[in-house]
């Protein structure tokens, strides 16, 4: 029985059971094994992507059964007022459903990574805060937060969730003539694609209560920069492990892509556990093509205690 406290996701801690051994293939076994073998001992840095968030019902853009997707860039946001309203009418549906998300049994085994005390540091390409939620501390949510927005003018942040509660105000039952005009899919951000082009345009946006300028979700969009702590940040965690794994990531962008490059670069173990092929794959010392979530409940629960004089 599924013990997880369900509707939380993203606004708060989530009661999780402990990472549970998963059953592997004997293939994938063997790999694993190896990965144990070449990490044991290593104080390690984890980079995860949104193939550890798909078991927890959230879609990824690059993974092997993905439809293709045109997610709106900063440029485009920023430039036009329908786009914005657009953007917010999609993501006010979105929202609705990721935020009842909860973490799963691979943000649960990150979770006691960190607590045995075998990482260096998290860095994440997800904004669904999923692995806070299971317990995270030590993290880089490189491309931002979910549970956040931020006016473009004044840089005032403010909850997701109470501005839902506005756009709900302004857009009484816009939800349900949403869902009845044919929802037809969810992205990763909590982008959702609907047919109905004149509901959309019906939306009301709301602006920033402060000072009236445009909000925007407060993560990083394609054609918008990381900003330089993040980065940094995320680079120290890399310096200080002896090893890098990645879990779920296609290192499709160079934000990620630059962390698996650095750590090559320093001769440093390179593990990628990912369904499909990554542009990291040619950087690897491991590859796994399997389940993130079991391979690294697996993980969590088979790589030894960090050696005497390795970080805590």
């Amino acid at each position: 029985m599924d013990q997880r406290r369900t509707g939380i996701g993203l606004t708060g801690f989530a009661s999780l059971p402990p990472a549970q051994r998963a059953e592997s293939s004997i293939g994938d076994l063997v790999v694993l094994g190896g990965i144990r073998d070449l990490l044991a001992g290593l104080p390690l840095a984890l980079l995860t992507g949104a193939g550890l968030s798909t078991d927890s019902g959230i879609p990824d853009y690059r993974g092997p059964d993905s439809p293709p997707r045109s997610p709106m860039t900063y440029q485009e946001f920023v430039a036009d007022a329908a786009n914005r309203q657009r953007y917010w009418a999609r993501n006010h549906i979105g929202w609705s459903h990721l935020r009842r998300a909860s973490p799963n049994a691979g943000h649960a085994a990150v979770a006691v990574l960190e607590q045995r005390g075998l990482l260096t540091g998290l860095i994440t390409q997800n904004v669904d805060r999923l692995h806070e939620d299971a317990g995270s501390v030590n993290v880089v949510d490189l491309h931002g937060r979910f549970d956040q927005v931020i006016c473009l003018e004044c840089r005032r942040t403010y909850s997701r969730q109470l501005l839902a509660k506005v756009l709900e105000e302004l857009n009484p039952d816009f939800l349900d003539h949403a869902m009845k005009s044919g929802l037809v899919e969810m992205a990763p951000d909590a982008d959702a694609t609907v047919e109905d082009l004149r509901l959309i345009r019906s939306f009301t946006v709301a602006c920033c209560p402060a000072c009236g300028g445009v909000l925007k979700p407060d993560f990083v969009y394609f054609g918008e920069n990381v900003p330089k702590e993040r980065v940094e940040r995320a680079y120290a965690m890399v310096d200080e492990a002896g090893a890098l794994l990645v879990a779920g990531s296609s290192l499709s962008v160079m934000s990620g892509l630059r962390f698996v490059r650095h750590a090559a670069k320093q001769g440093k173990p390179v593990v990628i556990v990912n369904r499909g092929q990554t542009r990291g794959d040619d950087l690897a010392t491991i590859k796994l093509e399997a389940g993130v979530g079991e391979s690294l409940a697996w993980l969590a629960e088979e790589l030894p205690a960090p050696s005497a004089g390795t970080p805590d």
